[in-house]
């Protein structure tokens, strides 16, 4: 079973490019960031030269921390804090810390300096917050400067007299341990931002159907308050057109349309009278129905489609649930359900049964059920394989709105194959009973 394409379009406006711009990383916090190196820089040189008193190229050292220094005071006075860096910006900025940090390593000693390490960081930042293109770059980068600093001919600052020579095997164990950290902690930075990205955004798109969902069915009372505001303004009409038809009667130019006017303005009436009508006679009905009611409305809309639609109900219908209208529920069922329309050879089956504790609801397909590969993934977004022909497993986002829109309901679901004997797809969704039905919780 798999969305329909036209699920995106639910999210009113939710594009690619709003991702993209969620993605962008924030000017202030990378200075935040600067600032911590520059003064961690800053400490570590001092400790060095003045506390330990080991020889250090001061002058050399001190003109690279200030040059980060100065760059950072220019973005802060230059840039507003919520400004965003675009990719390329960004990679330039990264770029240039990672620049100024291997020099600073390569005039101190190159790979045998303690703080070596810190060359990983701009490349986890990058892979953390920018498109994959220029994190591949940045960390391109990266590896050269470790390479060159693994033939830096300055010596780690040390005691007098006393000169430490990593021997080349070692300086090779370094640089493997300094690469593969860098790339594991890339990767691992990568994939956890990037799924953490795509759920916050198809969460705000869950956000953004349930809010259109919510807004039709309150439709029915804005009808209801334009029924009761037109009444007034249509009655005067009425009347006026009761007296021309009373004064024109006899007046062939005119007795036609005056007449078409009254009637028009008669049926008019009689539309709003319904309405209001509907409002404050069916008010309950609409608000709240019996649990039969409810998905008898979520099936019908998927009954003309070519595809035998069969609602079995286990339970006897005296002493059902009375649920309230939840905009949730529905469309999460109704997507569920259309899903296995579109995903079925001849006929998908609804089961309802309720008792004292519980309501399940069980929709099943006669397809070829779920690919074993995505079966495990079911639920999580953006999982957009297409196999409509020969396997029900397309499941991206429209399946993840209707998972999580249903579960926000108190509602647990299982989705599995059906026997081995019986093709197709099938998912449970079960509730506690006392969170569906609204006569308990009178």
């Amino acid at each position: 079973m798999i969305e329909k394409p036209s699920i995106i379009d639910k999210t009113e406006g939710y594009t690619l490019e709003d991702r993209h711009n969620s993605r962008r990383l924030r000017l202030q916090t990378l200075v935040r960031l600067r600032w911590l190196a520059v003064g961690g820089q800053a400490l570590t040189v001092f400790i060095v030269a003045f506390w330990l008193k080991f020889p250090l190229p001061l002058v050399a050292s001190s003109s690279l921390i200030a040059a980060l220094a100065w760059v950072n005071f220019y973005l802060t006075i230059r840039y507003p804090p919520t400004h965003r860096l675009e990719p390329p910006a960004a990679f330039a900025l990264l770029g240039f810390d990672l620049l100024q940090l291997c020099a600073l390593l390569f005039i101190t000693g190159g790979l045998a300096n303690p703080f070596a390490a810190l060359v990983c960081v701009p490349v986890i930042i990058s892979f953390a917050s920018q498109p994959i293109r220029y994190s591949t770059a940045l960390i391109g980068v990266a590896m050269v400067c470790i390479t060159v600093l693994a033939f830096s001919p300055f010596p780690l600052p040390w005691f007098d007299g006393v000169e430490i020579n990593v021997h080349n095997v070692m300086q090779f164990g370094v640089w493997c341990s300094i690469a593969s950290t860098m790339a594991f902690a890339a990767f691992y930075a990568y994939r956890v931002s990037m799924e953490a990205s795509q759920l916050a955004d198809a969460l705000a798109a869950t956000e953004l159907v349930l809010q259109r969902e919510k807004h039709l069915s309150q439709l029915d009372g804005l009808a209801a308050a334009a029924a009761h505001e037109l009444g007034t303004p249509l009655a005067t009409i009425s009347v006026v057109a009761k007296e021309m038809e009373r004064e024109l009667k006899n007046d062939d130019r005119f007795r036609e349309d005056v007449m078409l006017l009254r009637s028009q303005s008669e049926r008019c009436r009689d539309i709003l009278r319904r309405l209001t009508t509907l409002s404050s006679e069916g008010e309950a009905h609409m608000r709240r129905l019996p649990l039969s009611s409810m998905i008898e409305e979520i099936v019908a809309p998927h009954r003309e489609f070519g595809i035998g639609l069969e609602l079995i109900e286990k339970s006897p219908r005296k002493g059902e649930p009375v649920t309230d209208r939840n905009a949730g529920i529905m469309y999460g069922l109704g997507n569920l359900i259309e899903n296995a329309v579109d995903y079925a050879r001849e006929k998908v089956t609804v089961t309802v049964e309720h008792d004292h504790d519980k309501v399940l609801i069980v929709i099943e397909d006669d397809g070829n059920g779920y690919a074993p590969d995505i079966l495990t993934r079911i639920g999580e977004p953006y999982v957009t394989k297409r196999q409509k022909v020969d396997t029900a497993g397309g499941l991206g986002l429209g399946l993840f709105i209707a998972k999580t829109l249903l579960e926000r309901s108190g509602a647990s679901l299982i989705f599995e194959n059906r026997d081995p004997e019986s093709a197709g797809a099938r998912i449970r969704i079960e509730w506690p009973r006392m969170l569906i039905d609204a006569n308990s919780t009178k």
